[in-house]
C-alpha cells in the first residue's frame, strides 16, 4: 500500500493514530468503512490536483470515487473534510525525508540522501506535489497555521543540524535556510512541470531515467559547491 495511503488510514483511526481521551471513545471503523474513504480520498487526490479546492466540487469527486453524492457525503459531509484529510496525510509524507536528516550523520551522506528522496518522492507522488503547490498559489489559507508552527519549527531544527556542520567545518558557510528553500525549488520542478521536462528532453532522455538523471546533477551541483576546498 503506498505510503500515503497509510498515513491517511493512520490519521483516521489506524495504527499510530492518536487515541481519543475522555469518557468517549470513538467507535472503531469497519473494513469497509476504511475501504471506502481509501477511495474517497483518491477520487478527490486527482480531482483537488487538477481543480485545486476552490474549483473541485462534490460532485466530481463522487464521480471519479464511482459513487453517489449522498454516499460519499455520508463518510465526508463537507469539501473541507476531505482536503484537510488530504494535506494533513500528504505533509506527514512531504516532510518525513527533512526530519531524517541527522546531525551525528555525515553532511555529504545526509544531504544527498535528502536530495535523492526528494526527487524519488516528484517522481512517485506527482499529483499530492501539484495538490501542495496549488494550496500555496492561493497563499496557503488552509495550511498557514501548519507552515508557521510545525514546518518553520522542523526547518528551524535542521538548519542548526547545518550551522553546526558550518562550525565543524564539515561544509563551507552558506544560508542554510536558502539552500533549503533551493532544494525543494529544483526537486519539486519535476514533479509540478514534468510535462516540460519530458518535452525539453524528447524520447531518448524523457523516460524514467530522466529522475536519475536529475538526482545525480542535484547532487553534484549542490554537493560541490557545499565541500570544504582540502576535503
Amino acid at each position: 500500500m503506498p505510503l500515503i495511503k497509510v498515513k491517511m488510514l493512520e490519521a483516521e483511526g489506524g495504527q499510530g493514530a492518536v487515541k481519543p481521551t475522555g469518557r468517549k471513545r470513538a467507535r472503531a471503523q469497519t473494513r469497509i468503512q476504511r475501504e471506502k474513504q481509501e477511495v474517497i480520498l483518491e477520487a478527490a487526490l486527482d480531482v483537488f490536483s487538477r481543480e485545486g479546492f476552490r474549483g473541485a466540487t462534490i460532485d466530481q469527486i463522487a464521480e471519479a470515487a464511482g459513487m453517489s453524492k449522498p454516499n460519499l457525503l455520508y463518510y465526508f459531509p463537507r469539501k473541507e473534510e476531505i482536503y484537510k484529510r488530504l494535506m494533513t496525510a500528504m505533509l506527514d509524507v512531504w516532510l518525513a525525508p527533512l526530519r531524517e536528516i541527522d546531525s551525528d550523520g555525515d553532511p555529504v551522506t545526509e544531504l544527498r540522501s535528502y536530495i535523492r528522496r526528494k526527487i524519488e518522492m516528484s517522481r512517485d507522488y506527482p499529483r499530492q506535489s501539484r495538490l501542495f503547490a496549488n494550496e500555496m498559489l492561493q497563499g496557503g489559507p488552509r495550511v498557514l497555521d501548519v507552515l508557521e508552527t510545525d514546518l518553520k519549527g522542523l526547518v528551524d531544527e535542521k538548519v542548526q543540524i547545518m550551522e553546526g556542520w558550518m562550525d565543524a567545518g564539515k561544509i563551507v558557510r552558506t544560508d542554510p535556510y536558502h539552500m533549503i528553500f533551493s532544494i525543494w525549488a529544483t526537486t519539486q520542478h519535476y514533479a509540478d512541470f514534468d510535462v516540460q521536462v519530458r518535452a525539453v528532453l524528447g524520447k531518448d532522455r524523457g523516460g524514467e531515467g530522466r529522475f536519475e538523471d536529475a538526482a545525480r546533477y542535484l547532487e553534484n551541483l549542490f554537493l560541490h559547491g557545499l565541500l570544504p576546498k582540502e576535503r
